[in-house]
């Protein structure tokens, strides 16, 4: 098997700073995570808030700490450093080779969206709440078979509130579906996909931060060497 990874993202109309901090560490036991923050409001703010929880996120981590925990301590390195005064959402996307799993992580109001191998599609959106405001926050913990065919689309809530100006709000698992069932898309299609849906539901002018991590398992149809893409407009 091997993991196809992409992600879109973009800032706030009218802000020079995303307020989502997406960074990837390797699991020292073996394995791949993805850690993605939305700081409270926007701009330079909530870009300070989003890399503070990230950074503890990723050092836990890479230090072989269990992602439940990884999640609990950047909750309490917020807590403690703002007073509980200020909140961030937490996604932790790991592929995990110790225990051959994929591990879902959520301190988010946004559910996660599984496709399963059959075509099945699943939504984690158990209660979970934002780091950073109450004392003994825990995320919400999902452990799926590490098997061909799954995607996980995780995202913040930007993309679920386009369209928020008109009549019309954006059904972000209905657009999955729909992008899902067209034929064999890749991460990258289905991420940038999601993304345009929300850009043209907004005109063009996010009304917050918008990003989308999409993680796909397939059949290993190439060589071993582990290749990485990005593409950064400066």
């Amino acid at each position: 098997m091997e993991i196809e990874v992409a992600a879109a993202k973009i800032a706030k109309w009218a802000t020079s700073e995303s307020g989502d901090t997406l960074e990837m560490v390797e699991r020292p036991h073996g394995g791949i995570s993805f850690v993605l923050v939305d700081g409270q409001r926007s701009g330079r703010a909530a870009k300070a808030i989003s890399n503070l929880v990230a950074r503890k996120a990723v050092r836990e981590l890479a230090e072989g700490v269990r992602d439940g925990a990884a999640a609990r301590a950047a909750h309490d390195y917020l807590y403690t450093y703002k007073g509980g005064k200020v909140s961030a959402t937490l996604n932790i996307l790991s592929v995990d080779l110790t225990s051959n799993t994929l591990v879902l992580s959520r301190n988010s109001h946004c559910p996660t969206i599984v496709i399963t191998p059959d075509g099945g599609l699943q939504i984690l959106n158990d209660g979970s709440e934002p780091v950073g405001l109450r004392r003994g926050t825990k995320p919400h913990i999902t452990e799926l078979p590490l098997v061909a065919g799954i995607i996980a689309v995780v995202y913040t809530d930007g993309l679920a509130m386009a369209g928020a100006r008109s009549s019309y709000v954006f059904d972000v698992t209905a657009a999955v579906r729909e992008l899902t069932t067209q034929g064999n898309i890749s991460a990258q299609q289905l991420a940038d996909g999601l993304l345009e849906q929300a850009l043209a539901l907004d005109e063009g002018r996010p009304r917050d931060d918008i990003s989308v991590l999409v993680l796909r398992v397939l059949d290993r149809a190439g060589d071993r060497v582990r290749r990485l893409a990005l593409r950064l407009p400066l």
